[in-house]
């Protein structure tokens, strides 16, 4: 199990180019990469996000490549002469446009974006693939095992809780069969109370006391909810994406949850619905945290 939340750095060089990828992870429902590239490398963007997309299944991800010169070539720049005089015959034709006077300058050319280039700024981007995936794959590792640790102590927190959860349901469980009798037994003193004289075998009694059992039977509940807990058990240990299943199944836990707090008509299983729905919610918001 992994968490959404984490960070990852990678290199790779030859003796002309260096590339760097960062990748910082944070919550997200679904996969989202906003990816900041070299104009130069620009064309092979969708292979980035194809291999990013094959090992990381939720989050949002902030992706960096930088490419940097190696060697020698890291201190030598270079001057694209044709983006240059585009740029001077742009320049001049939008002067005599606007009626405009003064110098264009040397400087003011060579500050235009993409003018003078870095070596490698200018790569050739089947060239540099190699290079870039394997400062990719050494980034991705690098966030996949601080996501996988950080999972981990997720896990151990959600199984703490989810032993909390089991707790409250088997306490409602062991109360529950009993619930029907002590309902009997306050109707019967509310009726002395009122002095009302009624026969322990009237129909009418008996027929509100099984009423009462049959709104107050939690059986099915309980018997869902054993069920949700063994699935979720069971995710905690998995690998891969398990969060959204662990979404679903915390919200039928809550559904059961809030059927028992309904049905229970009994001020003990009550606190314990509310203290399991308190537990819950702590869950509910770690959840949001894992792939």
């Amino acid at each position: 199990m992994h968490s959404m939340t984490g960070y990852g750095r990678g290199e790779a060089s030859t003796d002309s180019v260096r590339l760097s990828v960062e990748l910082h992870s944070v919550n997200r429902k679904h996969i989202d990469i906003a990816l900041s590239l070299p104009r130069a490398l620009q064309p092979i963007e969708g292979r980035i996000r194809e291999k990013i997309q094959s090992r990381i299944a939720r989050g949002r991800l902030n992706v960096n490549v930088n490419l940097l010169p190696s060697g020698d070539a890291a201190c030598v720049q270079v001057i694209d002469e044709n983006l240059a005089g585009l740029y001077a015959q742009a320049m001049r034709q939008l002067q005599q446009k606007l009626g405009l006077v003064g110098e264009i300058s040397l400087d003011l050319i060579l500050r235009a974006p993409g003018v003078l280039l870095t070596p490698g700024q200018d790569a050739d981007p089947e060239t540099v693939w190699p290079v870039l995936e394997e400062a990719l794959h050494a980034a991705l590792q690098s966030l996949l095992a601080m996501r996988q640790t950080e999972g981990s102590a997720l896990a151990s927190d959600l199984s703490m809780r989810l032993v909390s959860l089991q707790q409250c349901a088997e306490c409602i469980e062991a109360r529950a069969p009993n619930v029907t009798q002590r309902y009997r037994t306050q109707l019967l003193e509310r009726l002395r109370t009122a002095e009302i004289e009624i026969a322990l075998t009237d129909e009418r009694l008996l027929r509100e006391l099984a009423l009462f059992a049959d709104r107050s039977d939690i059986s099915e509940e309980l018997t869902r909810l054993r069920s949700h807990f063994a699935q979720m058990e069971k995710l905690l240990q998995q690998e891969g994406s398990v969060g959204r299943t662990l979404e679903f199944l915390t919200q039928e836990i809550a559904r059961e949850f809030n059927t028992l707090g309904v049905k229970s008509n009994d001020s003990q299983i009550s606190h314990w619905v509310v203290e399991g729905k308190a537990e819950l919610e702590k869950i509910r918001e770690q959840i949001q945290n894992i792939e």
